[in-house]
């Protein structure tokens, strides 16, 4: 090897390599892919057309600060538009608030196991990850994530639904948590699934926020909007943290065709709902039959479900 070869960061080789989902066989039976928990749909009413009249501009670099969408969310979700702030999927989002809240000497908290992405964005800053592992029921152990905080901890990610389990906190277990947070951690309410929760006790991240400043809530247009090729998501917290999350954002990474897109979705509501009620009711046929073959699972509010494979998940 030439003596030229440059120096990487050491930190870089205990890093695990994000794993997508395993692409469906191309022969033999039809086969589907599940296991990147995509929306079957095509794009919503609409969405198609608005987003090949953006192509058309593909010589101009995108809206950086996401102007029309930023109106449309911050109408959606009463909230002032400093409030808001995009970035490429959820997963872009969480990575730019560890950057924002983490380096190297800090900790960040997560429930285990949990979003595969949460060890890679915290390693990449240069923070250490405290996994707290999930209870029997495959649910966040909110009272040991609690024990978990040290003077180091900076950021608590909790997924809710839980990817990839499926399982919720509901709002007396989390508002307790929330309460006992001490000062100065901020608390990531990731609710990438949020669309498919149909358990009343779960709260919408956005209400915990708003008195909140201290809570961030992620959100994406990847699972429910169906626009996961188009890299979009956001993320609602007060102006301390959300200017901090412009700061750390990649320059022009939302394309002007994902914004178009997704404002394109947010008025389709009507069919979203559709067909977050048909992916819904599929989830309980599922659950039933396998539930009649003998499996165990964990109650899922998102659209996927948990099968308790141990090492032959990998098969």
């Amino acid at each position: 090897m030439s003596e030229k070869t440059p120096k990487l960061r050491a930190a870089l080789d205990g890093i695990p390599t994000y794993k997508p989902g395993r692409p469906a066989a191309s022969d033999g039976p039809v086969a589907y892919k599940l296991s990147s928990n995509e929306n079957p749909y095509p794009p919503l009413p609409g969405v198609l057309e608005r987003a090949v009249e953006a192509a058309g501009a593909f010589n101009r670099y995108p809206d950086m600060a996401c102007t029309g969408l930023m109106a449309e969310l911050a109408e959606r979700f009463s909230v002032p538009v400093e409030h808001l702030a995009t970035g490429t999927g959820s997963v872009g989002v969480a990575q730019q608030l560890v950057q924002a809240t983490a380096g190297p000497g800090d900790e960040v908290i997560y429930a285990w196991r949990s979003f595969e992405a949460y060890p890679i964005v915290t390693q990449v800053s240069g923070a250490t990850s405290v996994k707290v592992p999930l209870t029997s029921g495959e649910v966040h152990d909110l009272d040991a994530m609690l024990a978990a905080i040290t003077d180091r901890t900076r950021l608590i990610f909790v997924c809710n639904p839980n990817n990839p389990t499926g399982t919720v906190v509901r709002r007396a277990e989390l508002e307790a948590f929330l309460d006992r947070v001490p000062d100065g951690i901020l608390v990531v309410l990731d609710e990438a699934y949020r669309e498919f929760i149909r358990d009343p006790e779960v709260p919408d991240g956005v209400d915990l926020y708003r008195d909140r400043p201290n809570v961030c809530v992620l959100r994406t247009f990847s699972k429910a909007y169906g626009l996961a090729g188009l890299r979009i998501g956001f993320a609602v917290a007060h102006e301390p943290v959300a200017a901090a999350l412009r700061k750390t954002a990649v320059p022009f990474g939302v394309s002007q065709l994902a914004q178009e897109a997704a404002v394109a979705s947010l008025r389709s509501e009507a069919a979203l709902l559709e067909r977050v009620d048909a992916l819904v009711a599929e989830r309980t046929r599922v659950v039933a039959a396998l539930a009649a073959q003998g499996w165990e699972l964990p109650p899922s509010e998102a659209n996927f479900v948990w099968l308790r494979l141990g090492e032959r998940a990998g098969e």
